[in-house]
């Protein structure tokens, strides 16, 4: 990383979790009246926890270091600080957002221009597998918010004449640890180096690595840690459970599943590029509504992808983890990891096979073993009777939404015959 300067160590947030009972608003952790009404407008009612440490203190002008888990609401914890910030003071290329992949920079720019669209905040964003020129000519408006990935990032500030960053007054890294896990330290010095060195830092992440730390000490000045959970957790009431089956068998018993919780959506973890293709071919073949999302697809349609699932038009996505962290998509019901993730980060159901235990044993210690048929009956069992009890809730709440219906297999075949499916 950057020769860091003499940089204090970080300092525990004041505000202790307790105040979010007395802190019921967003007007009153100092966000301005247009942003609060803003907040209103997207369904933000209250404040999460994260937002609740991170605001007061990056409203004050502090380097902000956040710890929370994906989905706990790190988005709008320095969304709302830079927007109050440029209420203030307007200025062009404000700031900055690096983020570890294109689907993550694309969601954070929604998110930006939905707060930000009442006084008209305009965001770019500059990610790989898009045309360079087009990025090129947005930059040349100047926006008041670039979300970039690092390496595309660099391309831009090396080639694209007039462009540079020694305005900024905000960076922020969302998702430090996976930035840095997918080796773009090199690319993080080079943006550290153009940069104003007199700026606010806000450093997000899930986990506070090694690597992460030393990026603290690189990047930010006296910095306040917001931590609100001193570890990595998963999302409270998750059920997990790790199947452990042969390795010939894991496309039968993934099919089973699947056919078994129809009606459910699911989000599928592959390793490789090549799995995710060809067990997505596979579900499509057997009259499952299954997309694929990997690193291999173009742009355009890596965003279809996902814009299909989120809309609902398709119920399973077969994906790299590339959609593994900061995505927000609230309907999924069931996550599976068909492969043994390298990183403890664990969903609710592993599938795995005998080459993999000693992986499993250093990734998954404390997750539910399912041996073979007669246990995963009746973990099936327990998936179904969660899945009526939501479903109950959601009648209950007036959702009669059926765009969701995940076909399965037995409705597909008729005698034995499987129906042709359209479009095909």
């Amino acid at each position: 990383m950057a020769a860091p300067e003499e940089r204090d160590s970080p300092t525990e947030a004041s505000q202790p979790v307790m105040e979010e009972e007395e802190t019921k608003t967003f007007k009153d952790l100092g966000v301005t009246d247009v942003l609060c009404e803003a907040c209103d407008q997207l369904g933000w009612t209250k404040p999460t926890k994260i937002q609740i440490e991170a605001i007061p203190l990056a409203l004050q002008g502090r380097d902000i270091i956040g710890l929370a888990e994906t989905g706990s609401g790190k988005t709008g914890a320095f969304a709302l600080p830079i927007l109050n910030a440029l209420l203030e003071t307007p200025q062009r290329l404000f700031a900055l957002v690096l983020t570890p992949t294109r689907e993550l920079a694309f969601q954070i720019s929604e998110q930006f221009e939905a707060l930000g669209s009442s006084i008209g905040v305009q965001s770019a964003v500059i990610v790989g597998g898009i045309d360079s020129m087009s990025q090129s000519l947005a930059l040349a408006k100047k926006p008041h918010i670039i979300i970039a990935t690092p390496g595309r990032l660099i391309d831009h500030l090396e080639n694209t004449k007039g462009f540079n960053l020694r305005a900024l007054k905000y960076l922020v890294m969302d998702e430090a640890d996976r930035i840095l896990n997918m080796d773009f330290e090199t690319e993080v010095d080079k943006i550290l180096k153009v940069i104003p060195r007199d700026r606010k830092t806000f450093l997000f992440s899930a986990t506070m690595t090694k690597k992460v730390q030393k990026l603290q000490r690189a990047a930010l000045k006296n910095p306040v840690k917001c931590a609100v959970s001193s570890k990595y957790q998963t999302v409270e009431k998750l059920q997990q459970y790790y199947i452990f089956i042969p390795s010939k068998f894991k496309d039968t018993y993934l099919v089973y599943i699947l056919n078994e919780l129809a009606g459910n959506s699911f989000m599928i973890f592959c390793s490789t590029c090549n799995n995710t293709q060809r067990t997505a071919l596979l579900l499509r073949n057997l009259g499952f509504t299954a997309i694929p999302l990997h690193g291999q697809m173009s742009q355009s349609k890596r965003l279809g992808s996902l814009n299909k699932f989120k809309a609902k038009a398709r119920s399973i996505l077969l994906a790299t983890d590339v959609a593994s962290r900061g995505l927000d998509i609230p309907h999924v019901d069931v996550v599976v990891n068909f492969d043994i993730p390298t990183h403890s980060k664990v969903s609710p159901v592993i599938s795995s096979t005998w080459y993999d235990v000693e992986l499993f044993q250093n990734v998954l210690p404390s997750v539910p073993v399912i041996r073979f048929q007669s246990h995963l009956l009746f973990f099936l069992q327990e998936l179904r009777e969660h899945g009526e009890k939501k479903k109950r809730s959601r009648e209950d709440a007036g959702d009669n939404d059926d765009t969701e219906g995940a076909i399965g297999v037995r409705n597909k075949v008729a005698g034995g015959k499987m129906k042709k499916r359209k479009g095909r």
